[in-house]
This record gives C-alpha cells, structure tokens and sequence, in this order.
C-alpha cells in the first residue's frame, strides 16, 4: 500500500481490537491505496498494531514480526498498542507493543484517526 505523497510501503496490520477500524477506514476514504503492478520495491515492510494486546498473543506478534521482509518497521496505532489503554492495569494485558517488539512510532489515540496512521507511515518511512 501507498500514501499518496509516493511513499510506496508495504503495510499489514495486526488488527487486535476497535483501532483495525480506522486502519480500514484509511483504506476506503483512498488515504491509502493499494499498490499498483510495478517493478519498484517498496521501500519498507510495516506491520501496524492496532488494538490490545494481551500477553497471550506475545508469540504470535513475534512470529508475525519475524516473517516480515527488512527493512521493517512496527507502528503501535491506538491507545491499546502504544500503552494498554484503558486496560492497562489488567493482569493480561500488556503495557504496550513496544514490550514485545521495537516500535518505529506510537500513535496515541482511542481510536486515533485515519490521518494520523498515514501522518506516521509517511513520516516513519521519510526517516530511513
């Protein structure tokens, strides 16, 4: 998927809770669009976090994170992925994405809008 400054990412998102809403509603109102037939690689490989994570899922997220081709990097999208949200102090729940793999960007928010996933993609990616 692309964002419309031409920043050609590929981008797969982990979708754990409410957040994986606004990750599809970035891709439906075009703020990212699919990646058209072309030669050009991207220029890196994303995987959004999007929701609570629980310590259960540990294993998973990592084996996740492990098939993603470099460069990489891991985006925590909403309140849940960046600080356990507003379930923080549950005994299951894990105090953020960045305790199981290295997060490039936090995106705060419960749920974080649309733009801001791109904002972060965009500004993630202009870094490398």
């Amino acid at each position: 998927m692309t964002s419309d400054p031409g920043v050609r990412v590929h981008v797969r998102d982990l979708g754990l809770a409410c957040c994986a809403v606004e990750f599809t509603a970035a891709v439906a109102r075009g703020l990212l669009t699919p990646a058209q037939d072309t030669d050009e690689p991207a220029r890196a490989h994303v995987l959004v976090v999007s929701g609570t994570v629980t310590d259960a899922l540990h294993d998973d997220i990592r084996a996740t994170w492990e098939a993603i081709p470099e460069p990489r990097f891991a985006v925590a999208f909403g309140a849940c992925a960046t600080s356990g949200g507003p379930y923080w102090d549950s005994y299951a729940v894990t105090s953020g994405i960045g305790d199981v793999l290295p997060a490039e960007h936090y995106v705060p928010g419960c749920p974080p809008r649309p733009e801001a996933l791109v904002a972060a993609l965009v500004e993630s990616v202009a870094l490398r």
